[in-house]
């Protein structure tokens, strides 16, 4: 493999692995290269990052690296986040928060499965609206995070506890998830969720 094909690839495993990060030995197993070699990809790809002055860095947490935005650019983010055109969650939110809500605590791959489909981008959403939160790690391979709903969901919801959600049909039928979310919501007064709901 061509060394610069192989810093992509790698780029590429840490967009898809998201906040639970990849160590040097799991990139290693899955390039079929040696962890030297992997390593030293990494730190010239930190490197290139910064002199090429991009937009995501590479920081290594409990020895996973993983993608991440830059501290100084926060303030962008926020404006992102508070934007009045993306102020409604998506249906990919939607479903992400019913698959949380009734599962809670689920890890992001494990709402992946139930969904069929990548959940990392519903997911952060989610945070940043302040709807669900880490709740721990799991006792599994790399400990990924654990994801629950906040008291901000209940309060939006009018629901007292999580024993008041509609009865768990929702999961019986993944075919019919998009349909059953709906029901969801639309039981839950049909109300379209806001930012601005949230924060007030």
């Amino acid at each position: 493999m061509e060394y610069p094909m192989l810093k992509s690839i790698i780029e590429g495993l840490l967009f898809l692995a998201g906040d639970e990060g990849l160590s040097v030995k799991q990139i290693a197993e899955i390039v079929e290269q040696r962890n030297e070699l992997v390593s030293d990809a990494l730190e010239e790809m930190k490197e290139d990052f910064i002199s090429q002055q991009r937009g995501l860095q590479i920081i290594q947490i409990a020895g996973s690296y993983q993608l991440a935005t830059h501290q100084e650019h926060a303030m962008y983010f926020e404006r992102l986040a508070y934007s009045p055109s993306r102020a409604t969650l998506s249906q990919a939110a939607l479903e992400t928060l019913s698959i949380v809500a009734y599962r809670q605590p689920i890890t992001r791959v494990e709402i992946e499965e139930i969904r069929g489909v990548k959940s990392e981008r519903a997911i952060h959403t989610l945070v940043n609206k302040d709807l669900i939160e880490e709740k721990g790690r799991a006792e599994a391979i790399g400990r990924p995070i654990l994801y629950g709903t906040t008291k901000a969901f209940l309060d939006h919801f009018g629901l007292a506890a999580l024993k008041d959600l509609p009865e768990p049909s929702l999961f019986e039928n993944k075919d019919n998830l998009e349909e059953e979310t709906q029901m969801l919501f639309d039981r839950l007064d049909g109300r379209q969720l806001t930012f601005d709901d949230v924060k007030d």
